[in-house]
């Protein structure tokens, strides 16, 4: 049984959430969800204890309710954010390995928020650091440290070019050095996972970002060559947590 008065919730209160659970099982409430959304993911983003705890109701709900489906695919995407998230995540295993098969078979419906629904898939995939950070791929930049001589690099990969280069706040980005994207048959997981999921499901540009950010750059400041995604590990989750 869930210690209910125990957990607070994203709002800094106790109590409501069972309830609020309770009357949107019984029937579909607008408003309820409205305030489940503000206890449970404040602002689409700020997510507590309670957050988790109720992740195994929400997920009973999600098969028939997209309601439920998309607030705890939100609450999985805030994991990376609180300090307790994995370890809280890690209490309901099957309720996430649930979420991350709906939130596939969405996918191969080709949805028109197909990426934020890989977002969504990342996360429940573990890949925290990517749900928060992976773009379409139109304009996207990825700030690293060089593992050789720690400069501060900017990876671009997108419709202005795909590249590593250093950020003039004056003179834009200089120094540029092409990236080389990762053949795909060489492509390791996540990054092959990622890229074969995308490809199944149509989406080229997502698919050929991913060869990008999982290939390898040249520091414009040392020319010392570098696993680009290993560096976007480092630069974005802890020690502890960091798996490439």
């Amino acid at each position: 049984m869930t210690a209910w008065t125990q957990l607070v919730d994203a709002r800094g209160a106790v109590g409501r959430v069972p309830l609020l659970l309770d009357e949107v099982e019984r029937e579909e409430v607008p408003e309820a969800w409205d305030e489940l959304w503000d206890c449970l993911c404040l602002h689409g983003e700020t997510v507590s204890a309670a957050s988790f705890a109720a992740l195994p109701r929400l997920a009973a709900l999600a098969p028939a309710c997209a309601q439920a489906l998309e607030l705890a695919s939100a609450i999985v995407r805030g994991t990376l954010w609180h300090p307790d998230g994995e370890a809280l995540l890690a209490g309901c295993p099957n309720e996430v390995d649930r979420l991350r098969e709906l939130v596939d078979q969405s996918l191969r419906a080709r949805p028109a928020d197909y990426n934020r629904l890989f977002g969504v898939l990342l996360a429940l995939a573990g890949q925290y650091h990517w749900s928060a950070s992976l773009g379409d791929f139109a304009d996207d930049f990825y700030a690293v440290s060089c593992p050789g001589c720690e400069a501060d690099v900017i990876i671009a990969v997108g419709d202005h070019g795909c590249y590593a280069a250093i950020r003039d706040w004056d003179q834009g980005d200089i120094e540029r050095r092409s990236l080389r994207p990762a053949p795909a048959e060489e492509l390791r997981d996540p990054g092959r996972w990622m890229h074969a999921t995308a490809g199944r499901d149509g989406q080229q540009r997502l698919a050929e970002g991913i060869r990008y950010v999982f290939g390898r750059a040249e520091c414009p400041a040392c020319a010392s060559v570098f696993n680009i995604a290993e560096a976007h590990t480092a630069a974005n989750l802890p020690p502890a947590l960091g798996t490439y």
